[in-house]
């Protein structure tokens, strides 16, 4: 992959993101790609040479990387395994996944995210059980999960406006912890689909799709009166009209850097 610098970043920005540091070590799949729509893994390979990332786009994973590198040395002298990686072998592949940090029997994962970001994220929730799993499988045991925010764009006067809004820009999130079998099945069933020479197309879940929508407008007015999924069953009053407002697809938009190769997404845009 190359990485461009479209942007006239700084020189020392552009080494920092370029040498994070980051290794899959001998693993055949990481949690990471585990989790990933196997149709995005599958064009990776196939166009790494041809892909190309800018500097400006790596700037918030380098925020990530700086704080685990200074919580790595936080941890020392402590009893706890920080930054460690786990394997097992599952239908013939290795899995190999790094673990943030273990104290006791507590397993917690740092992210440097925004506030909208931490809602109802599901990939974090099956990274950290696929990670209890792995430490399973090498003789530890894990009874609890969580994860650590740190938000980048924290801002003190929404907290005054909205209850909902985090306390402090750091903030514990538990975690749901599976069953070990349910995380085996779920490790088993993601390595046979990423297995097949001809993966899925990714679900309307992985493409962080918002269904398409017809809009409810009255005359003159610029907001919504209500968004419906469909115009049946609906009249219309004399000074009302639709909306069309097509499905949206977050990630194929916007974050997958394999998109342009993709026959889902190329049939969708052109």
């Amino acid at each position: 992959m190359r990485l461009t610098n479209k942007f006239g970043l700084p020189d020392p920005i552009v080494n920092a993101v370029q040498n994070t540091g980051y290794t899959r070590g001998s693993s055949d799949i990481t949690v990471t790609q585990l989790i990933q729509p196997p149709l995005i893994r599958k064009l990776g390979k196939e166009h790494y040479e041809e892909m190309e990332e800018d500097a400006s786009d790596r700037v918030w994973a380098l925020f990530g990387s700086s704080v685990h590198h200074l919580l790595e040395m936080a941890y020392k002298g402590r009893t706890a395994r920080v930054e460690e990686r786990v394997y097992a072998e599952v239908l013939g592949w290795k899995l190999g996944g790094a673990f943030d940090v273990l104290e006791g029997s507590t397993l917690s994962d740092y992210k440097v995210t925004s506030v909208y970001g931490a809602a109802g994220k599901i990939e974090w929730e099956r990274q950290l059980n696929v990670l209890r799993w792995l430490l399973h499988k090498n003789d530890t045991e894990v009874d609890k999960l969580q994860i650590i925010t740190i938000f980048r764009d924290w801002r003190p006067r929404e907290k005054q406006k909205n209850p909902d809004y985090p306390a402090r820009p750091i903030m514990t999130l538990p975690v749901r912890m599976w069953t070990l079998d349910e995380a085996e099945a779920y490790v088993k069933e993601r390595i046979a689909l990423h297995q097949l020479a001809e993966p899925p197309m990714c679900t309307d879940e992985e493409r962080w799709a918002t269904p398409e929508q017809w809009a409810l407008m009255k005359k003159g007015g610029k907001r919504a009166i209500k968004l419906y999924p469909s115009q049946e069953n609906v009249t219309l009053g004399t000074d009302q009209f639709w909306e069309h407002r097509p499905a949206t697809y977050r990630r194929c938009e916007e974050y997958c850097s394999v998109s342009k190769w993709c026959p889902l997404w190329s049939n969708v845009t052109f």
